[in-house]
């Protein structure tokens, strides 16, 4: 099996909280962090909104002022002291970032639009090259962190921040950096809510991914950073390592997934085989798990045909399902659940999935409904985008 790449710090914020402590405790405590969305985004549902005011920003960053790059800010600042030593370790011409986004600064230039019908002219301060660019979050972390190695941004809807650890693996194995900080960040926007509501998959509820009960998705926002890093002298990691990354794009609809889940198992397989690891050696997958029919369903079905039938007896495969906590954070989703993998690694536990039950027998698979103990050595995280672009991230316990 190829040797993974140690995960030496990472961070998150998204609707269970404004820190990783708050968001990692509300998720193992079971704890929605759904809340009734705002009146102003004109559709009746839930959403999955970072709370409380937003720290401002840094004078040198006033510029950039969002809510997308308060979020930004919120999620880098904790980690700039493992930035700190990996720049002291590599130099921070060597140290990689790529960040996944879908939305961007889309709610900024919505109030611009907004302004400019009301006034005939754009808001003092509004450049779309700072507020709504999807490059505009690199330039923030870049300003908190001094970081100078090369920065790119991914945007694949629902598989952006997943698929940037494909491009960070990329980057390391040809030897162009020694270290990436990889993520996503997305802040909730009327464009994304209206959207998924006239697709007609937008729940009035919180959402109840693989429930009998379940009527579509939340839409959520928020962000999570990881730090990959070459091994070498002084690497001390989370004892979570990167394994493999499968990604895949069947393209077989501009909005629906593939009627018989196949590029979500073509990607999952591709993640195995790369990492070396075999089917029956993985323990969890961490589901896409949107709450929509067809996405439970097609996802389910690509699971039974790679994995088989679960056992009775609950020691082989278990399956979670976190998008009842913070909603669907489209760009932000994968990294996001990347952190809850790693967290559920780390503890030796099971986060419950909250909403799950009662689960729709027709799909095939005992989700977890629990919170229980169970170590845990490998995870396949799973994102699945519009238009059939999909990655299937494993994430695994240092050996």
């Amino acid at each position: 099996m190829p040797p993974g790449i140690p995960i030496t710090a990472y961070s998150a914020c998204n609707g269970l909280g404004q820190t990783t402590a708050e968001v990692l405790d509300g998720l193992f405590a079971g704890r929605r962090g759904l809340t009734l969305a705002d009146p102003s985004l004109g559709v009746p549902t839930w959403v999955g909104a970072v709370p409380g005011e937003l720290p401002a920003l840094d004078a040198s960053l006033r510029a950039y002022e969002s809510r997308q790059a308060r979020i930004c800010a919120l999620v880098t600042t904790p980690l700039i002291p493992a930035i700190e030593r990996a720049k002291r370790r590599w130099g921070a011409g060597r140290v990689g970032l790529i960040v996944g986004t879908s939305t961007a600064g889309i709610a900024e230039s919505e109030r611009a639009w907004a302004h400019h019908r009301d006034h005939g002219r754009l808001p003092e301060g509004f450049t779309l090259e700072r507020q709504h660019a999807l490059y505009a979050t690199v330039e923030i972390i870049r300003r908190l962190t001094g970081l100078r190695g090369p920065g790119y941004v991914v945007s694949t809807a629902c598989s952006s921040s997943g698929k940037v650890f494909a491009s960070a693996r990329r980057l390391l194995a040809a030897g162009i950096v020694d270290a990436v900080v990889v993520g996503g960040v997305d802040s909730l926007c009327k464009l994304t809510v209206r959207g998924f509501a006239s697709l007609e998959v937008l729940s009035p509820d919180p959402c109840r991914p693989f429930s009998s009960e379940r009527r579509g998705i939340n839409i959520g926002e928020g962000a999570a950073l990881m730090l990959l890093e070459r091994r070498g002298p002084g690497v001390e990691g989370t004892g979570v390592e990167l394994l493999g990354v499968g990604e895949s794009s069947d393209a077989h609809h501009m909005t629906a997934p593939h009627p018989e889940g196949l590029g979500a198992r073509v990607a999952m397989e591709r993640a195995l085989q790369g990492a070396g690891v075999a089917a029956e050696e993985v323990d969890q997958i961490n589901v896409h798990g949107t709450g929509t029919t067809k996405n439970d369903e097609t996802e389910s079905l690509a699971i039974r045909q790679l994995f088989g039938e679960q056992p009775a007896d609950r020691s082989g495969l278990s399956v979670v399902a976190t998008k009842g906590y913070t909603g669907h954070m489209l760009g932000a989703a994968g990294a996001t659940e990347a952190v809850f993998v790693a967290a559920t690694i780390e503890r030796g536990e099971l986060p419950a999935s909250v909403g799950a039950g009662p689960l729709d027998p027709t799909l095939g698979l005992d989700v977890e409904l629990e919170r229980r103990a169970r170590a845990t050595r490998r995870v396949l995280s799973n994102s699945l985008a519009f238009g059939g672009s999909n990655v299937s991230v494993l994430l695994g316990a240092s050996e």
